[in-house]
């Protein structure tokens, strides 16, 4: 006799990021759409690959607060259906894919535009890209403030949170390059901020990526041991063999798992299904399991199966 059983309900407020979020992604975006627009028309006007630096950096900011905003409405509109079974909940995790990509882009353009610029770095005046850098650091701090607490909760805003937390220090580094050149005309200054800019955001990115590929294809979540797992599931009183065993990352918050147990002919298969769900709950933090409990003439079947 086989039981499945789904423990729990998919979470949109832990995995989608809860309502409360949605206004404050919508006002880091307008914020930050206002003051990249400053920022690029400064910088092509004064030609600092500093300030074009973090223009840039500021248009993934507005681009990826923009993917976190949409990825959050369409896994709150578009729940599970029979034709998506998950819904869209992958969507945020596209989006802080596509976060990477693009702040990768703009850290290859940097440093492309500085080793152009090196031989003869332009004069970029000081004082107009100081007051931009000023603006763009308050810009950047209102949004970092307003999505600190998201970033705790969703991968999404938490591509979105980690990208203006490094431009909000890219834009420090032009300050400091704006105070350089204003206050001594060394025209280095600016590329050279341009450059450690782009290298200071490389590790995040990195990082962000990684993240958001392990959960796509379907890698078990991060601090879960998944051999310890089957070796305490297959210690339960009533069960002798853990077979088909999937542990994966819907989105932020949301661990799934699915298994296979084979049980003694004399064990009671509510026991054993209430054992499973109870310890991966209360070690796992893993509600949503489908689990399976099956006699040993039904396991059988799962031998012959070529995956």
């Amino acid at each position: 006799m086989g039981h499945g059983h789904g423990h729990g309900h998919v979470r949109p407020s832990s995995g989608s990021a809860s309502g409360r979020y949605v206004r404050r992604l919508a006002a880091a975006f307008a914020i930050g759409a206002v003051f990249m627009v400053l920022q690029f028309v400064v910088a092509l006007a004064t030609s600092s690959l500093a300030l074009l630096s973090d223009a840039a950096h500021m248009f993934t900011d507005v681009l990826g607060v923009g993917l976190a905003l949409l990825a959050i409405l369409l896994a709150r509109r578009s729940g599970p259906t029979f034709s998506r079974t998950f819904g869209m909940y992958r969507g945020e995790v596209l989006a802080a894919l596509a976060n990477a990509v693009l702040l990768f882009g703009v850290a290859g353009y940097v440093l492309y535009e500085a080793i152009d610029r090196i031989a003869d770095p332009p004069r970029v005046p000081g004082l107009p890209v100081l007051l931009v850098a000023a603006a763009g650091l308050l810009a950047n701090l209102v949004s970092f403030l307003l999505l600190r607490g998201g970033a705790k909760e969703s991968l999404n805003v938490r591509g979105a949170y980690l990208e203006v937390l490094a431009d909000m220090i890219g834009s420090v580094g032009v300050l400091i390059s704006a105070a350089v050149t204003l206050t001594t005309g060394w025209r280095y200054a600016d590329p050279i901020a341009g450059v450690a800019i782009a290298v200071f955001v490389l590790p995040r990115t990195v990082m962000l990526a990684r993240r958001a590929l392990r959960i796509l294809f379907q890698h078990a979540p991060h601090g879960v041991d998944v051999a310890r797992l089957s070796g305490e599931l297959n210690t339960l009183p009533g069960v002798e063999d853990v077979h088909d065993l999937h542990v994966w990352t819907l989105t932020s918050g949301m661990e799934v798992a699915s298994a296979h147990l084979t049980i003694a002919p004399e064990a009671d298969s509510s026991d054993v299904l209430s054992s499973a769900q109870a310890l991966l709950a209360r070690d796992y933090s893993i509600e949503h399991a489908t689990l399976q409990v099956e006699p040993r003439e039904s396991a059988r079947r799962c031998d012959e199966l070529s995956w």
